[in-house]
């Protein structure tokens, strides 16, 4: 498994921006499809976006369509969540996730991940 640390979480104003970065170890991260989930307080775990090993793609829950965007740069081992536009509903903690193998797009969503990280908080103020 590969072992992941979440960093970029803050605290904002809503409408403001923030980037969540997801660092991994070992030399296949390539290898790895990573998806961001979140939970609020007193919530459950949600799918926030996913994407392929080869960043060729990327699947997004309904709530975050048009404001955030998962990237990945597999020669830094990084992936990305840059989340504008946020809303206070966006509060939350952050995690990325990873599970090794080639995915379509449908599949991110349903995708059970066996590698967490530890999360970052995202605060997002009225």
């Amino acid at each position: 498994q590969v072992q992941l640390a979440e960093s970029g979480g803050g605290l904002v104003q809503a409408g403001g921006s923030l980037r969540l970065s997801c660092a991994a170890s070992g030399r296949t991260f390539s290898t790895y499809a990573v998806g961001w989930f979140r939970q609020a307080p007193g919530k459950g775990r949600e799918f926030v976006a996913a994407i392929t090993r080869t960043g060729g793609s990327t699947y997004y829950t309904d709530s975050v369509k048009g404001r955030f965007t998962v990237s990945r740069d597999n020669a830094l081992n990084t992936v990305y969540l840059q989340m504008n536009s946020l809303k206070p509903e966006d509060t939350a903690v952050y995690y990325c996730a990873a599970k090794m193998g080639i995915y379509s797009a449908a599949q991110l969503l349903h995708l059970n991940f066996d590698s967490w990280g530890q999360g970052t908080q995202v605060t997002v103020s009225s």
